[in-house]
């Protein structure tokens, strides 16, 4: 694996004090073979935690910066920005749900020539996904398949991405279309998009998300109303006799 690059790893968090110090620990010790860091610099984009989450992973060594507006794209913004010209941007759940030890496996896909490489979760802990999540995903994804003709098999927020392919996407959605429309926008501007098998583990904490009946129909509204967008702007700005994606 290449050590000529810089990788920064981000981490959204909203109250996750139980888990922030031991993702950030465990993203500081991944080496490679040389025994050479895998991660220059994690850094905690903090959404407004109550819980102590920003002290706690800044005492764990981690680089923390306060995004007080709600929405996880506005914490993966505050993060970006705070990660300069680092070559390869990794993020990172808060949640203690992702296996850290995995990242070797997204950042080889990037030095093999991927602009983005998705952790598709395959390997499920019983728990760790409800049903609205797993249909949700899967819905989404059959969607995007069925309207774009591209491979995309989970919108998994573990991922990495090269900072200059991340530039191309001006991304706009700041809640819960971020992960989708990465995804979306990325096969729209022709950037080699892969996917690696990751593993999901059931989080520590209360999600956000699945957690809450508000949060489940937020994502769901966010993210398909985000692929309708898109199609939409598409079909605006290219002709109908264009090709088909094979």
């Amino acid at each position: 694996m290449r050590n000529d690059r810089t990788v920064y790893a981000i981490i959204p968090a909203l109250n996750e004090a139980e888990a922030i110090a031991a993702i950030v620990n465990d993203l500081h010790a991944l080496r490679d073979d040389d025994g050479h860091p895998l991660i220059h610099r994690v850094i905690v984009a903090d959404n407004g935690s109550t819980d102590g989450t920003g002290q706690l992973a800044l005492a764990a060594g981690a680089t923390v910066v306060q995004e007080p507006r709600r929405g996880y794209g506005y914490a993966c913004m505050a993060g970006i920005a705070a990660a300069g010209d680092a070559d390869v941007l990794l993020f990172v759940d808060g949640d203690n749900s992702v296996v850290i030890q995995e990242t070797s496996s997204l950042l080889a896909a990037i030095d093999h020539g991927a602009d983005l490489a998705i952790g598709s979760r395959i390997n499920i802990e019983p728990g760790s996904m409800t049903f609205p999540q797993r249909f949700g995903n899967g819905l989404a994804c059959f969607i995007t398949r069925l309207l774009w003709h591209v491979p995309i098999s989970d919108l998994g927020p573990f991922r990495a991405i090269r900072r200059t392919s991340l530039y191309h996407l001006d991304m706009k959605d700041m809640t819960y279309g971020w992960t989708i429309e990465m995804q979306i926008k990325a096969f729209q501007c022709g950037q080699h998009v892969t996917e690696v098998p990751v593993s999901i583990r059931c989080r520590i904490g209360r999600s956000k998300v699945s957690g809450t009946v508000r949060g489940v129909i937020g994502a769901g509204i966010g993210i398909f109303s985000m692929i309708a967008k898109l199609w939409w702007r598409e079909r605006r700005r290219v002709p109908h006799h264009r090709a088909r994606r094979v």
